[in-house]
């Protein structure tokens, strides 16, 4: 049972906790994973041996980093490389390192929803390469959509790294490809990763791993929910529970009540009640094949022009441009 007041949801994040908690069965976004402590973790999570994810995308962007970056090279008018959910740019490092080594004309626009991963990349960079021309911002990816229409004075290249195409579902996904298609011209290039398909194990273990990072992770978004929103969430009453479905080649994130207890969310006006193993749905990671990518971009208006994997092919770099 749910309990409600009228109240102000004068925010996206105060709004979407109202429907997730409100909702049957209840579900709350991964994109509040992210603050500053939630940054530091999903660093800490990039780190596990058992998360390979950012060890095979940055090979392909250390092994074909001359290759990748010719593709995007515009030597009349230059480019503009926009990047969607930089976090710390670890990766994207090695390509703009090339870049501006090899007298690339181009800004580079990071682009994330956490405003502490946005400065501390933007910093970072004007220590590492100071004549590096970035114009960094703090915004969502729907929302970010919109304005990059707007870049069309030159060649764009825009880049989604580390897979975050798998927290949308399919329909989400063709959704989200065909906005990018419409703010791309004939001559821009996206250029994405897609985590592959695997053994199960392998990919159940990388969002499961024994040192509980990846489960304080997704705690994380009930502890801003307690400090940012006065919940009272008691935290170490959640276990996180990880799936993985083969069949759908989809895993599932899960926070779930060990007792029965009642929560409340003061600034929402919003009291909730949990049955003792009740759910919340946290996180989708999709997992994908070369089919699934090409029907993708098939249904989004989209062509691959060509595609990156790592030594193991547990990951690929995929680049389309409007078909």
């Amino acid at each position: 049972m749910t309990t409600t007041f009228t109240t102000s949801l004068d925010t996206t994040f105060k709004k979407e906790v109202f429907e997730g908690l409100s909702a049957f069965p209840k579900y709350l976004s991964s994109k509040y994973f992210y603050d500053k402590k939630g940054d530091k973790l999903f660093q800490d999570i990039m780190a596990m041996p058992e998360y390979y994810l950012t060890g095979c995308e940055f090979q392909i962007l250390s092994n074909h980093t001359e290759t990748i970056g010719e593709l995007f090279r515009d030597r009349e008018k230059g480019l503009d490389l926009i990047e969607l959910g930089a976090g710390d740019g670890k990766k994207t490092k090695v390509l703009l390192k090339y870049m501006t080594k090899n007298n690339f004309n181009f800004v580079y626009k990071p682009i994330d929803i956490s405003e502490n991963a946005v400065e501390l990349l933007s910093n970072n960079l004007a220590i590492e390469m100071p004549i590096l021309n970035v114009d960094a911002e703090v915004g969502e990816y729907f929302e970010v959509l919109e304005r990059l229409k707007g870049f069309n004075k030159r060649k764009k290249v825009i880049m989604v790294l580390g897979s975050n195409i798998g927290n949308l579902k399919h329909p989400k996904a063709i959704e989200f490809l065909s906005k990018l298609k419409e703010a791309m011209l004939s001559n821009d290039l996206l250029f994405m990763g897609f985590d592959q398909k695997k053994n199960p194990q392998t990919i159940l273990n990388a969002y499961n791993d024994e040192t509980g990072i990846t489960e304080a992770f997704n705690k994380n978004v009930l502890t801003r929910i307690n400090r940012e929103i006065g919940g009272n969430f008691e935290v170490e009453k959640f276990k996180h529970w990880e799936v993985y479905d083969p069949e759908t080649a989809t895993a599932k994130s899960f926070l779930v009540a060990t007792e029965p207890m009642q929560v409340t969310v003061e600034k929402i006006n919003l009291t909730v009640n949990f049955e003792k193993w009740e759910t919340i749905h946290t996180e989708i990671s999709q997992k994908y094949d070369d089919k699934i990518v090409s029907w993708l971009a098939e249904e989004s208006g989209l062509e691959i022009v060509t595609s990156f994997s790592d030594d193991k092919e547990y990951y690929k770099n995929y680049v389309f441009r409007k078909a």
